[in-house]
């Protein structure tokens, strides 16, 4: 591999240098042999050594410049902390440099180096300025700060050599001098230029984790609903995503860039809600979206960009637990699809949607094949996946496969130079130190051979990382032997013909990665979620306020950002479907109670309730008989209305229905779209048919008549009594006033008074007065004949 290689060109090392001064020409034979012949430190010697070095703790905080010229004066400043239980006296805090690194492997291995053995670490030099600390007790810490100028280091060659700061004094246990602590680095010298420089591709990935819900406002504007509002603290100053376009913007990088993560921030800055408990509260972080969206517009004018499938979806998962579940290619290439659409909206540039990048850059052939198939001919793939039995570090493209996908393999060692904390300032600075080793080895591998080096770091850098990474590119910038080039250039270059085109084997695939991929169970819920938004979206006269949140809920479901987070993930799935079943519901049959049907024929009504916020259109209501036999739909034992219903608005849907013979039948009424999916559960009623026969209208005739006829003769009777009462009185009227006349006969009358009399005899007309009718006690019944009689009741 190319971390094994030998660095070419290499003269005596500092440590070799050193040791010709230490045996002078003064030493005889005699001694020489003597110093031959003395017995080497045993393993438990260098073992009791290494643990005694560990009693300091020495933080190497900084070194500066990180990668020397001649003329330069090399300061490296820190602090020495005392781990034991004893005070220390009479220290030293020095430098030793040497030897040089032959290979980009022992570089590796120095760096993995914790203590000290006097067998393969160098003096301290000679005059070199030191600290001297008297005295320090445990637990106590000193900062110390040494400058050398880079002619006193000894680097005479072009080359990595490792640099120690070792802290030597005595214990009142032990009271000689000894190596008490040390720390290594690394030295990169390359005075000049060289003729041949690496070309070298470091990828800049701005991605984050799903935060948007599948939910909306109901205003026009469909305000989207966001699970929470964490992503504004990555995105304020001092934040990781803030720090990333910040440092990223002077560095000679290719961004790499998540759409989702896009569509998000651009959702916060033209106003978004956020969930709390059961309501949604407006979100306060607009102006923060809107700060970093005009950042990052500024940062990549001019700059290639590569956009990864919406939402970065995880292709290792999709390829070995996914794709065997029917639509999930669907999805990767509806994400493919979505990706250069999203960029070019929010940043307003073209971007390359070639490039695939599998987790950790580990390949299989299943992965390759799913990652080219919505169409990205190019796999980001890392060293340690597809390995190259060389002596020295290959170009990163080569074909792969059948030679259709072209691979781009990033180096392992430089793309993980940043994992981890780095927070504290000696991890950093190490960090730094190690990554510009590894990059001027590499070119020394072959120094008159130009190679293309690729550089994938970790998807979602801390903020602290992503100063480490920057801090390790400005130290490239002088560019003595390395020079920057995008990764569309870096896929475009020339392959080795003898760098490696075997896929690795499934069983190769790392265990690690594989236990942490999503469940097959992620891919069923995305298909049932899919399926369900299908049938629900043929039905809406505006689709697309339903089809476009949810699709992207869908696409976020398989995020790689879901890896290790299982509950969370499953959480988020469950809501996503939960909401889209709640808004199905919200066309839905009105229950019905039992109906009671009278007569041969009826209409029978079934409402249809529609509370969503649009129309819904291509819905077919069928009603079916529990009985064809008994009670008939439209002839048949079912019929089928279309239904169309505004926004917020009910239909009743009414059938004609006729009986043949009495009794109870159950009825069930369901939706059903165009295309003869059931919608929605089926809604289920009772209907009792109670048939009027002719002998019961008969009898029924029968007493309608007797009650008039009754009523007749009772209103005859009381006409001829009330007659007899008048003639009666009449009569006796009369002979009153025959006697009145004779007992005042001869007495004069007034006209008037006799006028009078007559008046109030006969009310006017001549005619004795007749009392008035009574009213009848029934109403009066039309001649119409009467209706057939239906009836339904609720």
């Amino acid at each position: 591999m190319g971390e094994a290689a030998d660095i070419q060109g290499t003269g005596p090392s500092p440590a070799r240098r050193w040791l010709r001064r230490t045996i002078t020409v003064a030493v005889g034979a005699p001694l020489l042999a003597g110093l031959l012949q003395a017995p080497t430190a045993t393993p438990a010697d260098a073992a009791e050594e290494a643990a005694v070095s560990k009693t300091v703790d020495v933080s190497l905080d900084t070194l500066s410049p990180t990668a020397p010229v001649e003329g330069d004066t090399v300061t490296v400043s820190g602090t020495v902390t005392n781990r034991g239980k004893r005070t220390i006296t009479d220290a030293t805090v020095d430098l030793r440099v040497g030897p040089m690194m032959t290979s980009r492997s022992e570089i590796d291995q120095v760096s993995d180096r914790t203590g000290y053995r006097s067998d393969s670490d160098p003096a301290p030099l000679d005059e070199a300025p030191t600290v001297k600390i008297a005295r320090l007790g445990a637990g106590l810490s000193a900062d110390f700060s040494l400058s050398v100028p880079v002619s006193e280091l000894g680097l005479d060659e072009s080359g990595v050599y490792q640099l120690g700061v070792s802290l030597t004094g005595q214990t009142s246990d032990q009271r000689y001098d000894r190596v008490l602590g040390i720390e290594r680095t690394f030295l990169p010298y390359q005075p000049e230029a060289t003729e041949k420089k690496t070309q070298l591709t470091y990828l800049w990935p701005l991605i984050s984790s799903a935060h948007v819900s599948a939910e909306t406002a109901t205003d026009d504007q469909q305000t989207p609903v966001f699970e929470d509002d964490a992503l504004a603290a990555e995105l304020r100053p001092g934040g990781r995503l803030e720090q990333m376009v910040s440092l990223g913007k002077d560095l000679p990088v290719t961004w790499v860039i998540d759409p989702d993560l896009l569509a998000t921030v651009d959702a916060m800055a033209n106003g978004y809600r956020v969930k709390d408990g059961i309501a949604h509260v407006p979100g306060k972080n607009k102006a923060v979206a809107e700060q970093w969206l005009n950042a990052l517009e500024k940062a990549v004018q001019g700059r290639k960009i590569v956009a990864l499938p919406f939402a970065d979806p995880d292709l290792a998962s999709l390829a070995h637990r996914g794709k065997d579940v029917p639509g999930s290619l669907g999805h990767l290439q509806s994400a493919t699809s979505l990706a250069a659409t999203t960029v070019e909206t929010v940043l307003h540039v073209q971007p390359s949607t070639d490039f695939s990048w599998p987790v950790e850059g580990a390949v299989d052939p299943s992965i390759v094949a799913v990652a080219t198939s919505a169409g990205a001919n190019k796999v980001i793939a890392r060293s340690d996946s597809v390995r190259d039995d060389l002596s020295y570090t290959p170009t990163a493209a080569r074909p792969l496969g059948n030679g259709s996908t072209t691979a781009v393999v990033s180096d392992k060692l430089l793309s993980t130079a940043f994992e981890g904390d780095m927070v504290r300032t000696e991890k950093s600075t190490l960090a730094v130190q190690e990554f510009l080793a590894q990059s001027l080895a590499i070119t020394l591998e072959q120094p008159e051979q130009q190679r293309s080096v690729v550089v994938a770091p970790q998807r979602v850098p801390s903020a602290s990382q992503a100063q480490t990474m920057a801090a390790a590119l400005r130290g490239l910038s002088a560019q003595r032997w390395s020079h920057p080039i995008d990764l569309q250039a870096a896929a475009a270059v020339k392959p080795d013909p003898d760098a490696s085109t075997t896929v690795p084997s499934g069983s190769r695939y790392p265990k690690k990665l594989r236990d942490r991929e999503l469940p097959v169970q992620t891919f069923r819920d995305m298909k049932t979620t899919r399926d369900e938004l299908d049938d629900f979206k043929i039905v809406l006269t505006l689709p697309d306020r339903v089809v476009t949140p949810f699709g992207n809920a869908i696409n976020r479901e398989m995020s790689t950002s879901w890896r290790g987070q299982a509950r969370a993930a499953a959480v988020y799935r469950n809501d996503v479907l939960q909401y889209l079943q709640d808004l199905t519901e919200g066309i839905q049959l009105v229950d019905k109670s039992d109906l009671t049907l009278s007569g041969r024929s009826a209409t029978i009504p079934v409402t249809v309730q529609n509370k969503l916020l649009q129309g819904v259109d291509d819905l077919v209501l069928r009603l079916t008989s529990g009985n064809g036999n008994r009670l008939e739909l439209n002839g048949g034992r079912y019929a089928e209305m279309p239904v169309k219903i505004n926004a917020g608005h009910s239909q009743s849907v009414k059938f004609e229905a006729s009986a043949n013979v009495n009794g109870q039948v159950p009825m069930t009424a369901q939706l059903y779209t165009a295309d003869g999916t059931p919608y929605g559960q089926p809604m289920t009623f009772n209907v009792k048919v109670s048939e009027i026969t002719a002998t019961v209208m008969l009898v029924i005739a029968g007493g309608v008549l007797l009650l008039v006829l009754a009523g007749v003769r009772m209103y005859s009777q009381r006409k001829r009594v009330a007659a007899r009462k008048a003639e009666t009185e009449a009569e006796e009227t009369e002979a009153e006033e025959s006697e009145a006349g004779e007992s005042e006969a001869g007495t004069e009358t007034d006209p008037e008074d006799a006028g009078d009399a007559r008046d109030g005899g006969d009310g006017g007309d001549g005619e004795p007065e007749q009392p008035s009718d009574p009213t009848p006690d029934t109403v009066s019944e039309s001649g119409d004949p009467s209706g057939p009689g239906e009836k339904v009741d609720r």
